[in-house]
């Protein structure tokens, strides 16, 4: 069974870091992409970034690039949401999501649970 454990949020003010990770068990195969998304009160849920477990090719929503960066660990069982130059409008609470046919992280099947990031302005 797919799992995956999502930490890291907290409370920030503009201009600043944090880093959200999720930790990942049970694939039963090495071709997958985990994404990370957010979403905001009354708002729908959208990508944030994905990152593929076989080439580490990244792509990321246009209102983070530069600013935020995924990565896998070494072991690649745990993928990072790296943020930084944070902004008010990044407030969300995010979510890591499996797609397990490494499809751009648009066929997500298995999420973990939200974690919370408040920007202070």
């Amino acid at each position: 069974e797919v799992q995956l454990q999502a930490s890291g949020g907290g409370l920030v003010q503009a201009g600043g870091s944090l880093r959200l990770s999720c930790a990942a068990s049970g694939f039963t195969s090495d071709d997958y992409a985990i994404g990370w998304f957010r979403q905001g009160p009354g708002d729908q849920r959208i990508g944030v970034s994905c990152i593929s477990r076989r080439d580490g090719r990244t792509a990321y929503v246009g209102s983070v690039k530069g600013r935020f960066t995924t990565t896998f660990d070494s072991a690649k069982t745990t993928v990072f949401l790296q943020m930084t130059d944070l902004k008010p409008e990044d407030t969300s609470v995010y979510y890591c999501g499996l797609d397990p046919y490494a499809a751009g992280c648009t066929e997500i099947d298995s999420w973990g649970r939200g974690t919370l990031v408040t920007v202070s302005s």
